[in-house]
């Protein structure tokens, strides 16, 4: 890409000063020359050629009384890129299933959209600011052995 037609600042934004293109993707290539993409910049889940917002789908999961608190995660899927994974934090005295709050969310969104995986914790991790850290539950998920890759 050589950039938009007569929008010089969209063009400036989307391409650095050496002429690459701006993914949102975090890469490194290894020492035999292999790209990886290992995380995004954005705050989107990448499903297969579909973007996900996380934020859509915790505001959905809000809106479930037996749900006290929520985070969506990207999962790393083999097949499809990324899969939206749902971090819960139930209501005191809930036992609401992995099932339900899939099929709660599947209800509302269109299928690329739909929640594959869900775990349960006490709290989720939050910056002071209030921001939900992601990457902290990213770890957590592959270092509890919930991921193929």
């Amino acid at each position: 890409m050589k950039g938009y037609i007569g929008d010089e600042n969209a063009t400036a934004k989307t391409m650095d000063s050496e002429g690459w293109l701006k993914t949102g993707d975090i890469c490194y290539f290894d020492s035999q020359g292999f790209l990886y993409i290992v995380d995004r910049l954005k705050e989107l889940i990448k499903y297969k050629a579909y973007q996900v917002p996380p934020a859509e789908l915790e505001h959905l999961l809000h809106s479930h009384p037996e749900i006290s608190d929520a985070a969506i995660i990207p999962y790393p899927d083999e097949e499809a890129g990324q899969m939206p994974m749902a971090y819960i934090v139930r209501q005191p005295g809930s036992s609401m299933s992995e099932a339900q709050i899939m099929d709660y969310i599947a209800k509302q969104v269109a299928p690329y959209k739909k929640i594959r995986r869900v775990a349960f914790i006490d709290s989720i991790p939050k910056s002071p600011a209030g921001k939900i850290l992601r990457r902290e539950l990213v770890n957590h998920s592959l270092s509890a052995g919930l991921s193929k890759l």
